[in-house]
């Protein structure tokens, strides 16, 4: 890496430009996670989303993925706390009178708190299906002799506290996505009068559908919708 640009990725501009590719593959890793979780509305036992858990899990390139993508999230993290603390540190006072309502929405400027409980939610999600689908095991097979995550998924969701948990983590993951869509965006320069408003458009049906499918998903099991 040369030393310009070295210096143009910790400049401001750089950390927002990181943070917007960074953010848009998130956002098409979450495209392809909603797409095969939502293979348990079949309602066939779990016998497809455990085809497609298995995919996930022997495929090469996914599995080569899976490393890019926890690379894009911690980067996408180290440079959100970096461009907080080099805006603090721009304004150490603040402004005297700040009406930030009449500016932005609450969720834009509230995508650290945000992003601190979709962070907490990612854990306990990863700790409760990617561990023990990588890691620990999996309790037995289903009908086609696939590796049963379905079992561990209704297993998990039939405790309502957790559901409860795995909800409030959606709707901080809604509004990330309502500000963070149509931010990354803009941040690569594709901000344009003609083009704009259909982004917007996009990035909040986007936001709002593939939230309430994730949220639907703990809800119908715990609710024995899904069996």
């Amino acid at each position: 890496m040369s030393t310009t640009t070295g210096k143009f990725l910790q400049s401001s501009l750089g950390k927002k430009l990181l943070m917007g590719l960074t953010g848009l593959f998130l956002i098409s890793f979450l495209v392809v996670h909603c797409f095969l979780n939502s293979f348990i509305f079949f309602n066939d036992g779990g016998l497809l989303f455990n085809e497609g858990a298995k995919f996930m899990a022997t495929n090469p390139i996914i599995k080569v993925m899976e490393y890019v993508l926890f690379a894009g999230l911690v980067l996408h993290m180290v440079q959100a706390l970096l461009l907080t603390l080099q805006n603090n540190k721009a304004r150490p006072v603040k402004y005297a009178v700040n009406n930030g309502a009449a500016n932005s929405k609450w969720y834009s400027r509230s995508m650290g708190i945000l992003g601190s409980l979709l962070l907490m939610f990612l854990i306990i999600h990863l700790a409760n299906f990617w561990v023990k689908s990588r890691f620990t095991g999996l309790p037995g097979t289903d009908a086609n002799g696939n590796e049963n995550l379905y079992a561990v998924m209704q297993e998990v969701f039939h405790i309502w506290w957790v559901v409860v948990i795995y909800v409030l983590g959606v709707i901080s993951l809604c509004y990330h996505l309502l500000h963070g869509f149509q931010s990354s965006f803009q941040t690569l320069g594709l901000n344009h009068p003609k083009y704009t408003p259909l982004i917007k458009a996009v990035g909040f049906w986007f936001s709002i559908i593939i939230s309430i499918i994730f949220a639907a998903m703990p809800i119908s099991i715990l609710m024995g919708l899904i069996k």
